[in-house]
């Protein structure tokens, strides 16, 4: 069940929905029983999947942005592709940061970021975040 738990946070947490699952992992880590190498594929999988979400989303949602509905204003829309187009696909390793991480991810899928390229550059992202929690946590038990 910690596993699955971890699992949802992190899918969540990668989605534009508030949460915060290096606080789940961080706890998680305090229990012995728990193997620290499956904590950080689970955590890493359910982010890189709840980040793959966005993408989709980035790709389909675009048709709709003339609707009153529509989240982003047309400026923002074309300051965010600007600056996705600026830094390229590489700025997919800011993946992990909070505020402009989920962003980044929709405007990838947007301007349609070939999906192996996306995965590979979001999962090192999203993996080296959860290395230093696990570093820092166990540093700190």
């Amino acid at each position: 069940m910690s596993y699955l738990t971890l699992f949802l946070a992190a899918l969540i947490a990668a989605t534009v929905l508030p949460m915060q699952s290096e606080v789940v992992l961080a706890y998680q880590l305090t229990d012995p029983s728990l193997s620290v190498p499956l904590l950080l594929s689970v955590a890493t999988f359910g982010n890189v999947l709840g980040s793959t979400v966005n993408w989709i989303a980035g790709r389909f949602l675009r048709q709709f942005q003339d609707r009153r509905w529509f989240p982003v204003k047309p400026a923002q829309l074309a300051r965010a592709e600007a600056q996705y187009r600026r830094y390229g696909r590489w700025s997919l390793l800011l993946s992990w940061a909070p505020f402009i991480g989920d962003p980044l991810t929709v405007v990838a899928g947007v301007l349609r970021e070939p999906l192996p390229s996306f995965l590979l550059i979001v999962t090192i992202a999203k993996a080296g975040r959860y290395l230093i929690v696990i570093a820092l946590t166990l540093a700190w038990l």
